[in-house]
């Protein structure tokens, strides 16, 4: 009686409560055929670059222009807007309050858009045909992705926890609101240059 109360419990917490959902796996993403960045595999690869936001900007960005678009294009999808003046301290933002950060909606809970968006970021994070770890991104300027309660940013092998989702002892939280959990859109943030349109895929 103890052990089918114990299991029943546990299963209504994993239910109610979001965990990282998201992992490319052991392997990391297997290189894709047809992947963009292979038209440029032979040229200079841009470095893993992580640019923080330090202040509000809402000028437009040509690269996360061009990045909307490109998903417009090549995606399903909705755009969901680039900027909000989102300030955490004096010298601390979101990337968002720098427009250098893209929301694009797709719902975790849609079967169809769950398959999206993994095909999405696993193309991002796929090597080229020069073997290029994370070659996509690297040429767009894609520093940092956020779906489904799991966290990619630019140098990392996989995604981790994405924080508001979690306690600070490491526990799911029961309650996360859905937008805030990026469940129901992914979050693409851009290097300076990528936002810029200066880095190799944009030019």
């Amino acid at each position: 009686m103890r052990k089918t109360s114990f299991a029943l419990t546990l299963i209504a917490l994993l239910i109610a409560a979001p965990a990282q959902a998201f992992r490319l796996g052991d392997d990391g993403p297997a290189a894709i055929k047809g992947n963009p960045a292979d038209r440029l595999a032979g040229r200079t690869i841009e470095p893993e670059t992580y640019d923080p936001a330090t202040k509000c900007s809402p000028k437009p960005k040509p690269g996360v222009v061009a990045m909307q678009h490109w998903l417009e294009r090549h995606a399903a999808g909705v755009f969901w807007g680039s900027y909000r003046c989102e300030r955490w301290g004096k010298h601390s933002a979101s990337l968002h309050a720098e427009n250098r950060a893209i929301d694009w909606h797709l719902d975790v809970d849609t079967p169809a858009d769950k398959r999206e968006a993994r095909r999405l970021i696993r193309l991002l994070l796929a090597p080229d045909r020069a073997g290029n770890p994370r070659a996509l991104a690297r040429r767009m300027g894609v520093e940092e992705i956020i779906w489904d309660c799991s966290y990619w940013s630019a140098g990392s092998e996989d995604f981790g926890r994405y924080a508001p989702c979690f306690g600070k002892d490491g526990t799911p939280r029961k309650k996360v609101n859905k937008t805030v959990a990026h469940r129901d859109h992914i979050h693409f943030g851009m290097t300076k240059r990528g936002a810029a349109a200066r880095t190799s895929f944009w030019r």
